[in-house]
């Protein structure tokens, strides 16, 4: 591990305080922006910039879980339908990610991404007003194990398969259902963590300093998310989304990667 000079310091504390507010404002940890940051700006490879942006997602995903149950509590076996299906998937499905060529690897996320962002865009004026479903309880570890699949093979994305599985497959309110994402995600991304890191895939002079900016300003993003109307956030959430698609295709055109 190389030290950073203050330069380079005030830079990693400045972005990870702006991903920690972005990650706390749509449920998520931030490394669906953090990755291609870290793989366009940095010049690192896919595998390294999945596990050094975990680093900064599973403290801003644990304070976030901890902010959304203040809120939206879950109760306990629900929480662990979803977290513990979650952890064990990740854990399989990350030990292989881990040793994937980084071209494939950063081709699928990409997909991942674009496809994701497009889905929501087409998506988000369908249930409107809805009213809020009863939770479909033995439909937890489904969602679990797909948002578990992401987070082992991408190092992100739990929360963004999750989040429209619950909200718009199971009927759940935006909020609540970036609640039950966070349940899911938390514990997920420690495993992935410590999974990516068994494979020497993390950055930690880099990844530590962004993780303490993000602690900062988590809180400040999931308290304007409980602001915004029910609408506005699912648009912003989607075309949040949809340009990091289009920086990440972009800048890999330009780099001719």
């Amino acid at each position: 591990m190389h030290f950073l000079s203050i330069n380079e310091l005030v830079l990693a504390l400045s972005l990870g305080a702006g991903l920690g507010f972005f990650g706390g404002l749509f449920g998520i940890g931030g490394g669906i922006i953090a990755i291609p940051l870290l793989v366009l700006g940095f010049g690192m490879e896919q595998a390294l910039a999945q596990g050094t942006a975990l680093v900064l997602m599973v403290p801003n995903l644990l304070v976030g879980w901890w902010r959304y149950s203040q809120r939206h509590p879950l109760a306990l076996r629900h929480a662990l339908l979803i977290g513990l299906s979650a952890a064990l998937t990740t854990w399989l499905v990350a030990h292989f990610a881990a040793r994937l060529d980084p071209k494939l690897l950063r081709g699928l996320f990409s997909v991942f991404i674009g496809v994701l962002a497009i889905r929501m865009l087409l998506r988000r004026h369908g249930r409107g007003g809805a009213a809020e479903l009863s939770l479909n309880v033995r439909a937890l570890p489904l969602v679990g194990m797909a948002g578990g699949s992401s987070m082992g093979l991408l190092g992100i994305g739990g929360g963004l398969v999750a989040t429209p599985l619950l909200s718009g497959w199971l009927g759940q309110r935006q909020t609540v259902a970036q609640s039950l994402s966070l349940a899911l995600v938390a514990p997920s991304s420690v495993v992935a963590l410590a999974t990516y890191a068994g494979a020497q895939r993390v950055d930690w002079s880099l990844g530590l300093p962004m993780a303490l900016g993000g602690l900062f300003t988590v809180s400040a993003g999931v308290a304007l998310a409980h602001r915004l109307p029910e609408k506005r956030m699912r648009a912003a959430f989607a075309w949040m989304l949809l340009t990091t698609a289009l920086w990440l295709f972009v800048g890999s055109l330009m780099r001719g990667q």
